[in-house]
């Protein structure tokens, strides 16, 4: 039961537009990840294409096909701008701010360790820097 309210958890994340906050920075596993946002895309794209469908196909109303458009907008596109951008400027400060960050096996867009394949948090270092080795662009 408890993988069950685990999944509902995350519908309710990629419908409430959830943006994510630095608290994500100290959370393991972090709620908004670049994986849960293109979540988000594709089920609320789901749902505007069989609204759409429905309104269009079951009820013959075929002039409410631009709906569609400004749905996706609205509801899609723009959201997951926003979730994006604030994404990124929580991991840029992560970088900064962690010794994972500076780490050539961080995996920023998942906020990932690719030895261990877990997530990372200002609290959490799996391999306790054990495993740690510069990356490329650590003077930047």
């Amino acid at each position: 039961m408890d993988e069950i309210s685990k999944f509902i958890e995350k519908i309710k994340d990629a419908f409430m537009f959830r943006e994510g906050s630095d608290f994500d920075s100290v959370l393991t596993p972090p709620i908004v990840t670049t994986g849960s946002i293109i979540w988000g895309i594709i089920l609320r794209s789901l749902v505007i294409i069989a609204t759409t469908t429905f309104l269009v196909m079951v009820l013959n109303r075929r002039e409410l096909w631009w709906f569609s458009v400004f749905a996706f907008w609205l509801i899609v596109a723009y959201p997951a701008y926003r979730q994006y951008t604030k994404y990124n400027k929580r991991i840029d400060s992560f970088l900064d701010e962690t010794l994972c960050g500076k780490c050539r096996h961080f995996d920023p867009q998942s906020q990932l360790c690719n030895i261990y394949d877990q997530h990372v948090s200002i609290g959490f270092v799996p391999c306790e820097g054990n495993n740690w080795e510069p990356s490329e662009n650590i003077t930047n």
